[in-house]
């Protein structure tokens, strides 16, 4: 893996597929700060809020680098295309995407109080700051590798949710936030919040796989959703930043 840099936008990125990239970091002279809305705002409205919102503060929309969405329930393959299409629209039109998507992000759907529409529960974008500690977003990644077709064929310990089923996924997944944060310049020891998407029992291999690796450095924000395609069922993000703000909706 390596990065490019997203001009105009004060951040580099990794790049990975059509709807998101893998990662992004604050390029020196800027920060990335993170706003999460006090309820998930539906897509369309959520596209408003933001721009609104860098608007007011000074930004143009390419400080636009990351988000995370919650969708009413986990997708087919074919509903996953169909809603990105929709979603990169908005991306193309502000001009953020050209050769590639540069955009971090994060989709997944909560078992219980689902949303009735998929929208943005948080976003995060940079703003100019020379003497910031550099901040970074890993993009959700569920237990199955980018950019290799459909991601439930080749899912890591393909439909075994036993507690060992569930740790090798976990595993997998741990080791692709590594190698992300790695790519950008960083370990665990910068990261301020790691996130964990699951509706199974993560207790058996917290200690051994999350502890010990320095994943909860910082604790950890399990989140009792799944991932966004039919089959998977253990995803993660982490990041490192520094300011974040929550927005009335």
């Amino acid at each position: 893996m390596s990065t490019r840099i997203l001009v105009g936008g004060g951040y580099r990125y990794i790049p990975a597929v059509s709807q998101y990239s893998a990662g992004v970091a604050a390029e020196a002279g800027s920060r990335i700060e993170r706003a999460c809305f006090s309820r998930v705002v539906p897509l369309r409205e959520g596209f408003e809020r933001i721009e609104q919102h860098l608007k007011s503060i000074g930004r143009p929309n390419l400080a636009f680098c990351a988000c995370e969405l919650r969708s009413p329930a986990p997708f087919t393959e074919a509903g996953f295309r169909e809603f990105n299409e929709i979603y990169t629209g908005t991306l193309k039109r502000w001009g953020i995407i050209g050769e590639a998507n540069p955009v971090a992000r994060s989709n997944v759907c909560p078992e219980l109080d689902p949303p009735p529409e998929p929208g943005f529960f948080a976003f995060s974008y940079t703003v100019p700051d020379t003497g910031a500690t550099p901040s970074f977003v890993v993009a959700g990644s569920a237990e199955a590798p980018e950019g290799k077709g459909d991601y439930r064929d080749h899912a890591i310990a393909r439909g075994d949710v036993s507690p060992e089923g569930i740790r090798t996924k976990a595993r997998w997944v741990i080791g692709e936030m590594e190698n992300r944060m790695r790519t950008l310049g960083f370990d665990w020891r910068a990261a301020t919040a790691t996130q964990v998407y699951t509706v199974h029992d993560i207790h058996p291999f917290l200690g051994d796989e999350l502890v010990r690796r320095g994943a909860m450095r910082a604790g950890v924000t399990w989140h009792f959703n799944r991932p966004p395609i039919v089959g998977l069922e253990y995803e993660m993000d982490c990041r490192g930043v520094a300011i974040e703000h929550v927005l009335a909706a």
